[in-house]
């Protein structure tokens, strides 16, 4: 190889942060369909849920942020956990120019159900917790470091 083929490596697949990233995002995802299909949730509704199980209630706007999600996306998704009964869409009551997003009973019966799904996703990737701490550390690090851009 010439030095001036040299100058292409940065495109080379193999030489990207991305298409791993990628991959493995698609390929988890892919993982946890089988198991989120027992729910009725799709991957972007059980995310949702999880921000829900947590927060209780958030604004949309929020929800959006901490999902990195924007309202195009987001909005059917809560239409359709609403209609599902597992959330509830309203006016916030601190500030009425908010949509407010506040998990249902059912929306907590549901977290009883998926309290196994990140068990068994852990099976699937095969990190020791080492290595699973320091994945989680690094992705949150570029997470925060392009939402800074």
């Amino acid at each position: 190889m010439t030095e001036a083929d040299h100058k292409y490596d940065c495109l080379l697949l193999d030489h990207q942060l991305c298409f791993p990233l990628y991959a493995c995002s698609k390929e988890i995802i892919r993982r946890y369909k089988p198991m989120l299909d027992e729910l009725d949730l799709t991957y972007t509704q059980y995310i949702t849920m999880m921000a829900m199980w947590e927060h209780g209630e958030m604004n949309v706007k929020e929800l959006g942020k901490c999902l990195f999600l924007d309202s195009g996306t987001l909005t059917p998704v809560l239409k359709k956990l609403e209609a599902k009964g597992y959330i509830h869409r309203g006016r916030s009551r601190a500030d009425e120019r908010n949509l407010a997003v506040t998990i249902t009973e059912e929306g907590m019966r549901l977290r009883e159900r998926a309290l196994a799904v990140p068990a068994r996703m852990a099976c699937c990737v095969e990190l020791t917790q080492e290595e699973a701490q320091t994945m989680h550390s690094l992705l949150h690090k570029i997470l925060n470091n392009l939402s800074r851009i």
